[in-house]
C-alpha cells in the first residue's frame, strides 16, 4: 500500500473539557455525496484515539505541499503538537490550521470498525479552500507534491 499515494490531513478536535487533539493521517477519502460523508481512519491504539472516537466534530484540515513539517509533528508521539502556534481556533471553534489548502468541518456521523483502526466517518457540514497551494501527498514513504500541470487542471 506504500505505493498508493494517499493526501496526507491533520484531523482535529477539542474534547469536552477543551483539551486540543490531533493527529495526521494519509488515509482519508470522499465516501459519499449525498449526504456529503469523509472518512479518515485512526489506530486504535493511538493516544487521539478516546477522544476522537467520542467527538461530535472534528476538522480535516488537508496539508498543502510545503506543511510536511506539520505532518511530521502531528504523527510524533509525546510532543505537543499544537506548540508551533500554526493551529488557531477557526470554524466551529475547532483547532485548523489556516495555510492548509483545504479545511472540512465534520460532524461525527459514525464511528466504524476497520481492523487496527477506526474509521471516522465524517458528515461535512462545512468546506474551506484556503489556496490554490498544491496538496502533500504520502507515497513510497514519504512526501511528494502532486504534479499536475495547470494545462490540464480541471476546475
Amino acid at each position: 500500500m506504500a505505493r498508493v499515494p494517499g493526501p496526507v490531513v491533520v484531523a482535529t478536535t477539542v474534547d469536552e473539557s477543551g483539551r486540543r487533539w490531533g493527529f495526521t493521517a494519509s488515509s482519508f477519502v470522499s465516501l459519499s455525496l449525498a449526504p456529503p460523508l469523509v472518512t479518515v481512519s485512526l489506530g486504535k491504539k493511538a493516544s487521539t484515539h478516546a477522544a476522537f472516537t467520542v467527538a461530535d466534530h472534528f476538522m480535516v484540515n488537508v496539508l498543502a505541499h510545503d506543511q510536511s513539517d506539520i505532518a511530521r509533528r502531528f504523527a510524533t508521539s509525546g510532543v505537543d503538537r499544537f506548540a508551533a502556534g500554526d493551529t488557531l481556533p477557526l470554524e466551529r471553534g475547532l483547532p485548523g490550521i489556516p495555510e492548509a489548502a483545504v479545511r472540512l468541518v465534520c460532524r461525527m456521523h459514525e464511528v466504524a470498525d476497520g481492523g487496527d483502526h477506526s474509521m471516522l466517518i465524517g458528515r461535512v457540514l462545512d468546506c474551506i479552500t484556503c489556496t490554490d497551494r498544491e496538496a502533500l501527498v504520502y507515497v513510497d514513504r514519504g512526501f511528494a507534491r502532486t504534479a499536475v500541470p495547470e494545462a490540464t487542471r480541471v476546475r
